[in-house]
């Protein structure tokens, strides 16, 4: 995509991607309602803390562009945004979904591609998420999403979107040990697991620091 979209651009593209399958009765969205979703601490990497001020000029670019729509309707204040890649770019609801993931969370592998794309499109298996990267990858007249070079110690390649230019060094090396495909199972919930995982380690640090408190009461009166 030439020029290339801002991280802001992208951050509201895919969050009015997400939001059109997920929250259906509420789209489009409102600017508030778009502001909440950029700045969703789940399902996003990197999380953003965007204001009024950083993402009103991205609408405004993303409109000339002819990738946004903002919406008035008749009789009502409330200004709301919808994306319009579908019609620009000709894109199907499957790859939209590929392409929003992307844009939402990073490069990924096929595996977390999978399991992160259920609630845009579920895929029948593995095989068809991996037939659809290929197609984005090698779409006409310009790619849409780029196989990234193999890190060390990685079991499987990356995916990234290609609608803010080439991915940057950060995105295409690094050393981490890339984990097991999982299944779409284990996936679908890997957000609010990640949460019930930190609620339970807050738990356990407050009952050892009871626990230690009692222990120190009952020296004191052993």
């Amino acid at each position: 995509m030439n020029p290339p979209l801002t991280d802001v651009e992208v951050r509201i593209l895919g969050a009015l991607l997400e939001k059109e399958v997920a929250t259906p009765d509420y789209y489009p969205l409102s600017l508030n309602a778009l502001l909440a979703a950029c700045n969703q601490t789940t399902s996003r990497e990197p999380i953003m803390r965007l204001d009024e001020d950083a993402v009103i000029p991205a609408t405004v670019a993303l409109r000339r562009r002819g990738l946004l729509r903002q919406i008035q309707r008749a009789g009502s204040r409330v200004t709301k945004f919808e994306h319009r890649l579908d019609e620009d770019l000709r894109l199907v609801r499957p790859e939209l979904a590929v392409l929003g993931v992307l844009m939402l969370r990073g490069p990924q592998t096929p595996g977390e591609l999978y399991a992160r794309t259920e609630r845009l499109h579920p895929f029948a298996d593995l095989a068809a998420l991996e037939a659809m990267l290929e197609s984005l990858i090698t779409r006409e007249p310009e790619p849409l999403v780029a196989r990234l070079p193999r890190r060390p110690g990685q079991k499987e390649v990356r995916y990234a979107h290609l609608l803010s230019g080439e991915p940057t060094q950060a995105e295409s090396s690094g050393t981490t040990e890339e984990p097991a495909i999982p299944t779409r199972r284990a996936g679908v919930g890997d957000d609010r697991v990640a949460v019930l995982e930190q609620t339970v380690e807050a738990l356990r640090a407050e009952v050892a620091a009871v626990r230690a408190e009692l222990d120190a009461f009952r020296a004191q009166f052993g």
